[in-house]
């Protein structure tokens, strides 16, 4: 059997982070994913699909992603259910996401600042780039000057 899905679409807000009581970072959000055709009034319509991501990707997902991000999640649908407060069963589901990928640069609008962009590694980029992270930057060129390292700086 096979349960696999991906998706692409935008942040409806911002991704709620939260952590179990053993300290697990768990964070949800909702996808706003554009349908493949509009409706007979010509109005594209979306679907509202609520995510959930666990640990690690959880936290890269609310520290970078915002509302109205471009986004890309690759998971599985999860339904579950429980009892509400009025002792009816409610049933949820959600995609459990087992990656989410950030499809646009980080918006530098922040504080007017230029600080360059962050990508999904956390590594700092060259806001000279432009809006565009570039891989296969060598951060040890140094424009072709020696680098002054002393001992101490040497992890061993």
């Amino acid at each position: 059997m096979m349960n696999r899905v991906v998706l692409v679409g935008r942040l409806t807000k911002d991704p709620e982070l939260r952590y179990t009581p053993n300290g697990v970072p768990v964070a949800t959000f909702t996808l706003a994913v554009n349908r493949p055709f509009k409706n007979a009034a010509g109005e594209q319509e979306a679907d509202f699909i609520n995510v959930v991501v666990w640990r690690k990707p959880a936290e890269n997902a609310a520290n970078f992603l915002k509302k109205g991000s471009l986004a890309g999640v690759d998971g599985r649908v999860q339904t579950r259910n429980y009892e509400g407060q009025d002792g009816k069963r409610v049933y949820v589901t959600e995609i459990l996401a087992e990656s989410v990928q950030f499809l646009e640069p980080r918006s530098q609008k922040t504080d007017g600042n230029s600080q360059g962009n962050t990508n999904t590694s956390g590594s700092k980029q060259n806001s000279s780039q432009g809006d565009y992270t570039k891989v296969d930057d060598d951060p040890f060129a140094n424009d072709g000057k020696t680098i002054d390292i002393s001992d101490d700086d040497l992890p061993f």
